[in-house]
């Protein structure tokens, strides 16, 4: 319940002012106050609600370049072409599996943030700074144990920054380039694996036809009944999804 808080005082705010909006005297103009105040109260609410819609404009971006969903879509991807479809299965169903994969591999780390940030926040024993710096703990972690020190070194050579000592010194603006090259590398690495046996496939095809004479038949339209037999016989869609969240941990 305490997740939907900001949501329902939101909608309560805009609830309880509609009435008030088109109220406005005959002679007074429309005004909007902003109050930003100190001390132990905290951000006024609508400076609240800014911050919530700022950082709401953001999750697709935290998505795609901090968690496991570039490198889980770019290998459904290949697996797509691999397999000679270029439409089955949809982009809307490999962005759907990608997503529920996404939040199955980052389940630990968004219980971490619940537990250190979120809930923290919710009954106020820390402000928004401090509830930053937890719940970017967990993630930076999580983009840590994925990265490779080649990748990071080569930001930090960009950037010109030193070395740091030990990971957790390494900046996100420098973390977060890196990872996402680390993620794509390793995507990569795996689709060309999956490569590997419909290339075959392909090639013993196109072998059998041109043995027969058969040049103008292309052998795509042979070999990509081969090829879902195959995939269907192995039971790929299982070996693929546990390859692909084995490879988190």
């Amino acid at each position: 319940m305490k997740r939907f808080l900001p949501i329902l005082i939101i909608l309560l705010v805009l609830g309880a002012s509609s009435t008030d909006v088109f109220a406005w005297p005959a002679n007074s103009p429309p005004s909007v106050e902003l109050r930003i105040t100190g001390g132990n109260q905290g951000l006024s609410l609508p400076i609240q609600i800014f911050l919530l819609l700022t950082v709401l404009t953001f999750l697709p971006a935290i998505l795609m370049s901090m968690t496991s969903f570039a490198r889980i879509l770019v290998i459904m991807h290949f697996l797509r072409q691999a397999i000679g479809l270029q439409s089955v299965p949809s982009n809307q169903i490999i962005i759907g599996l990608s997503l529920f994969l996404t939040l199955f591999i980052m389940q630990p780390v968004g219980e971490k943030v619940n537990q250190q940030a979120l809930q923290p926040l919710m009954d106020g024993k820390i402000g928004y700074q401090e509830a930053f710096n937890a719940a970017i703990g967990p993630l930076r972690d999580f983009m840590i144990k994925q990265t490779r020190e080649k990748d990071i070194m080569l930001f930090l050579e960009i950037s010109k920054q030193p070395r740091p000592k030990v990971p957790a010194d390494i900046s996100t603006q420098v973390l977060a380039p890196a990872f996402m090259i680390s993620e794509l590398k390793t995507a990569f690495q795996i689709g060309f694996l999956m490569f590997l046996p419909f290339l075959v496939i392909d090639m013993v095809v196109s072998s059998i036809l041109l043995a027969m004479g058969m040049m103008q038949l292309p052998p795509i339209v042979i070999s990509t009944p081969f090829k879902i037999l195959l995939f269907v016989m192995v039971d790929g869609w299982n070996l693929v999804v546990s390859s692909v969240v084995k490879s988190f941990f």
